[in-house]
């Protein structure tokens, strides 16, 4: 065995992942086959889209749906790099691994992250599955649920087994769908209207504190930096796919599981456009669509709504305690390295693995479900100004460099134009950010 072949059978025995998989010969054999894109895309469509889209649509119609479809068509392309280099890169290592030997801070600036964003995204999110849980069943407390829903995930990922979660995620994608394909056509929605919001490109009169264009951009700008886009490449290694010649059945799967959050975002927004677009009602809440929808398709509609809610609520929940557990306790071991040799250490199931489920899913019940903390929110809100461009701008280098990535893959001219407008707009993102939660402790006026 080469040095090379010698290192890369060291890194993938590091991250504890299952067998190599054979590649599917048939079309059934591919549908069988997919499972990782389905994950991460139902770790990123959470509470917090589900009520941005139908935000949108509620203040521009489908005016602007054609952003949402762009951001996700631009994720894509920013993802499927991340996973190139995760299959392809000569040395077999992890994009971590890449970001880490790009510059060293990168292991402990992911661990800091994974710590905060980890915390906060699921505290938000376990006080949205405690208020669904209440709102479906009629009985029971937000804090008693919320205690209930953590002992689930916990028995899920505490001993990460990655057929099991693909099974959970592919059930809940079914009920997903149902509920939110099921809510758009039960209200209705104008095909043509859809169509021209989706191609048509056009920018409408501003609604709400941010002009059109600046929600259109923000949407683009803050794909790639987002700290979920990173654990995708851990569902890989779980489901087995660690060679180049992965590469085929990784972007089918990925492609797939795109094209289903489109139509997911796309019929929330159809509800906001349908019900609050032209009104004088607003959306500001899970609970304001549901009420909405009640009234017009009475309590079966509002149910079938909540349902598809909490599909996505404790489908994030479930992908992030995953994901993120793997990435910090990954960024934990590279950061303790001495060097940029292949880890020796089962970090998935290590110690800090289980620290890091603990306090990624557990701790958030301290806060005992009150959630709206204007210091959590500021926070969180400056983390993420530092985080977007650095992880943007560490893996456009890594995906353009053939020192890292290998000559045989890096990026052409136009994914490298990819990735320079998505730095961009994060940085410009960024500076809006800063602006506005200055502006919010009053030390900056616009």
């Amino acid at each position: 065995m080469s040095d090379t072949d010698s290192s890369h059978a060291r890194s993938r025995r590091s991250s504890g992942q299952a067998d190599e998989v054979e590649l599917p010969r048939s079309f059934l054999q591919y549908i069988r086959s997919f499972g990782p894109g389905f994950i991460v895309v139902l770790t990123w469509l959470g509470a917090g889209d589900i009520v941005a889209a139908g935000v949108a649509g509620g203040n521009y119609g489908y005016a602007l749906s054609w952003a949402m479809v762009l951001a996700l068509a631009v994720r894509y392309a920013f993802v499927s790099m991340i996973a190139r280099y995760q299959l392809c890169n000569p040395r077999g290592e992890g994009v971590l691994d890449g970001l880490a030997r790009c510059n060293r801070c990168y292991a402990p600036f992911l661990l800091i992250a994974v710590l905060i964003w980890g915390h906060l995204s699921a505290t938000y999110m376990l006080a949205g599955i405690g208020e669904i849980s209440v709102d479906i069943s009629g009985v029971g407390k937000n804090y008693l649920w919320q205690i209930f829903w953590v002992a689930v995930v916990v028995s899920i990922i505490f001993r990460p087994l990655y057929n099991r979660a693909e099974l959970i995620f592919k059930v809940l994608l079914a009920l997903l769908a149902v509920s939110l394909l099921g809510c758009a056509l039960w209200v209705g929605f104008d095909p043509g209207a859809l169509l021209k919001g989706v191609f048509a490109f056009e920018i409408p009169e501003q609604q709400g504190p941010f002009g059109a264009s600046l929600v259109a951009l923000g949407m683009i700008g803050a794909v790639g930096g987002s700290l979920v886009n990173l654990v995708y490449p851990y569902f890989l290694e779980q489901k087995g796919w660690k060679r180049p010649e992965h590469r085929r059945l990784q972007n089918y799967d990925f492609l797939l599981a795109v094209v289903a959050m489109v139509i997911f975002n796309l019929a929330v927004w159809t509800l906001g456009a349908e019900l609050v677009f032209g009104t004088t009602l607003s959306i500001a809440s899970i609970d304001d669509m549901a009420i909405l929808l009640g009234g017009v398709l009475g309590d079966a509609g509002r149910l079938m709504f909540l349902i598809g809610v909490f599909a996505a609520i404790f489908t994030s929940i479930v992908g992030a305690g995953l994901g993120l557990s793997c990435l910090g306790s990954h960024a934990w071991y590279r950061w303790r390295a001495k060097n940029n040799e292949p880890l020796e250490i089962e970090y998935r199931f290590s110690k800090v693995y289980r620290y890091l489920v603990i306090w990624i899913v557990v701790s958030p019940l301290v806060w005992r479900g009150q959630a709206e903390f204007v210091s959590l929110t500021l926070l969180a809100n400056t983390f993420s100004v530092v985080m977007i461009p650095a992880i943007a701008g560490g893996l456009w280098w890594i995906t353009a460099k053939g020192s890292f990535i290998g000559a045989q893959y890096r990026n052409r001219w136009w994914e490298n134009a990819l990735m320079g407008f998505v730095f961009v707009l994060a940085l410009f993102g960024a500076v809006e950010a800063v602006k506005s939660i200055l502006t919010q402790l009053g030390l900056f006026q616009v």
